[in-house]
């Protein structure tokens, strides 16, 4: 298998919105909306990997805030991960269980750059085998510092509550049936919720996604 489309520059985001747009009318009032979508690139390695387990069922504020204290602590590194003694982790904001996930991604010695040239679903299958990296930590990744152009999210719950507005739905999509609605925006379902999250960020004037 071969890696497909890689998301590099705000083109690449324009390119696929509008091909979403002329595919689905809401996208198009969607994106009528919300301007421009962000590019929204990360680099790849273990930090953003571990900003994603720290965003993980929480707000983005407190994410940001947990990062922030990780970071000023310069507690963001694998080693210093492992160095750490839990209360340093803790005083930051990290659950016990986050603890726990932060020193199984720190001993994981997952080979980053390897990952860039994997196929998609061979990189969800090496992330989500360290504990504490579920497909939702993995997609992520994929999508932002990999620049998968078609991963998707369909058990991020901002992206749910984007799609009951903005389709219309009765109530928020679950997972499996959501992953289903999606294959309609392949290849470029990356892009599908970079808008989608745009959308909730217009509609509920927040932030869905760090």
């Amino acid at each position: 298998m071969t890696v497909g489309r890689i998301i590099e520059t705000p083109d690449c985001v324009a390119e696929g919105a509008a091909w979403l747009a002329a595919r689905e009318p809401r996208f198009a009032e969607a994106l009528a909306v919300t301007g421009p979508l962000p590019l929204r690139r990360k680099k790849d390695g273990f930090e953003p990997l571990l900003g994603a387990i720290v965003s993980q069922q929480v707000s983005v504020a407190a994410a940001d805030a947990i990062w922030g204290r990780l970071r000023e602590a310069r507690l963001t590194g694998p080693r210093k991960i492992m160095w750490a003694g839990d209360e340093d982790l803790r005083a930051c904001g990290l659950s016990r269980q986050k603890v726990r996930y932060a020193r199984a991604l720190a001993e994981a010695r997952i080979d980053f750059k390897e990952l860039r040239d994997a196929p998609d679903a061979e990189v969800m299958a090496r992330l989500t085998e360290v504990s504490g990296i579920g497909v939702w930590t993995a997609e992520i990744y994929a999508m932002f510092s990999l620049g998968r152009a078609d991963v998707f999210a369909p058990g991020d719950l901002a992206l749910q509550e984007s799609a009951r507005l903005l389709f219309g739905l009765e109530e928020r999509p679950k997972d499996r049936a959501f992953r289903a609605m999606a294959e309609d925006w392949a290849p470029w379902r990356a892009v599908a919720a970079r808008l989608l999250w745009a959308y909730y960020r217009h509609a509920k004037d927040r932030e869905g996604i760090r």
